[in-house]
């Protein structure tokens, strides 16, 4: 065995034991890739689905319910909040989280998550108390959205979407899933199969491009989506990048246009053998930036990378995978296309991976979701 494959190894194994190692990651003699460690935060978890940060506070939640908060080494301590109970099966529970683009002062941040009593998705706004152990409602609004449909029946929470990120001039945008309806990703009339966008207090930006129409037309950013898993604004841009999962091909990642159609149409009834962007049908579909062909990787979280201490990776975005496991990185030139791609060394034993965020520490971290007791948060850091 290699020394590459033995730290490899060594990287997954050490990891799941909670500790941290030193991997030298496999790179052409062209890339300066870094050397990565791994340290896991947290352990013991069921499915956590997503992160951020309220300043130096981390804050995970459980697509069983509930949200954490993290401070150094500290252990985590479940906070005191008033969430509407979730609706837990399948893509549904507690679901997408993004703090405020000001939350180091204001100690705000948003959640997204099936409801049980409503049967819908539905967007809300927190305030974490200051020694990070409660948190609020918070403004006058909430929840900020609701209405995004919840499947029933048998496939009861079958694509829910619900990533939340900021954009670069602070508007708050929300990836929402079809609910598997075959009507809902044409119709500007259904939030389902959407980018959203509104104001962080819960006001519809009247420059959105199907306003003019009303109801929840108002809200819609762009059209044609499947189920989006993943949203990334693009450091030193205005380029907020998506991920969405394909049927039994073409996950993409997308750039999200205004007003954009990204061609997804399964009817009659709910029919997968469509394309995911069916330029025939619709000419000016968007064309996904990357896809990953037959079959599919079941694309999560995305985030970017930033940093000198990433060396060529500065810059790339990182994809969640949870069926194809571990972290892909895709490298974009500066009008957004892809160049390269290739996985992440030592990610794969961690088994399925939910989310991708870079923390305020510039280090990736990434949330496991294999289940029943064995899922993890794992740091990266980068040298």
């Amino acid at each position: 065995m290699s020394r590459v494959k033995r730290l490899t190894s060594a990287a997954a194994l050490t990891g799941a034991l909670g500790a941290s190692v030193l991997l030298a990651g496999p790179a052409p003699v062209a890339d300066a890739a870094p050397a990565l460690r791994f340290t896991t935060v947290v352990s013991g978890l069921d499915i956590p689905w997503d992160l951020t940060w309220v300043g130096q506070t981390m804050l995970y939640d459980q697509r069983g319910g509930g949200i954490w908060s993290k401070r150094g080494s500290a252990a985590p301590q479940r906070l005191s909040i008033p969430l509407p109970a979730p609706f837990v099966n399948s893509e549904g529970g507690m679901l997408g989280m993004v703090a405020d683009p000001g939350a180091a002062t204001n100690r705000v941040f948003y959640t997204c998550q099936t409801v049980a009593s409503t049967h819908d998705v539905q967007v809300w706004r927190w305030q974490l108390s200051t020694d990070g152990t409660s948190a609020k409602r918070y403004g006058t609004k909430n929840p900020l959205v609701d209405d995004i449909p919840l499947k029933g029946g048998d496939n009861a929470g079958r694509h829910t979407g619900c990533r939340l990120r900021f954009s670069a001039k602070g508007m708050l945008y929300v990836g929402t899933g079809d609910s598997a309806v075959g009507t809902n990703p044409q119709s500007t009339s259904s939030l389902g199969g959407k980018v959203l966008r509104l104001h962080p207090d819960g006001r519809i930006p009247t420059t959105n491009p199907f306003y003019e129409r009303g109801g929840d037309a108002r809200y819609v950013w762009s059209i044609g989506h499947r189920n989006v898993q993943g949203l990334a604004l693009r450091p030193g841009t205005g380029q907020m990048y998506n991920a969405e999962q394909g049927t039994d091909r073409d996950d993409e990642v997308n750039i999200v246009h205004k007003g954009a159609n990204y061609g997804y149409n399964p009817v009659p009834g709910y029919d997968e053998s469509v394309p995911m962007t069916d330029t025939r049908k619709y000419p000016r579909a968007i064309k996904a930036v990357w896809s990953s062909g037959n079959p599919t990787k079941a694309t999560s979280g995305i985030t970017f990378l930033s940093g000198s201490s990433w060396g060529s990776w500065n810059g790339a975005l990182t994809v969640g995978q949870l069926k194809a496991t571990g972290i892909r990185l895709v490298f974009l030139d500066e009008t957004g296309h892809q160049t390269s791609t290739k996985m992440v060394p030592g990610t794969t034993g961690y088994g399925r991976i939910r989310t991708v965020q870079l923390g305020p520490d510039k280090a990736l971290y990434f949330t496991t979701s294999n289940g029943s007791g064995s899922d993890k948060i794992v740091r990266v850091t980068a040298s």
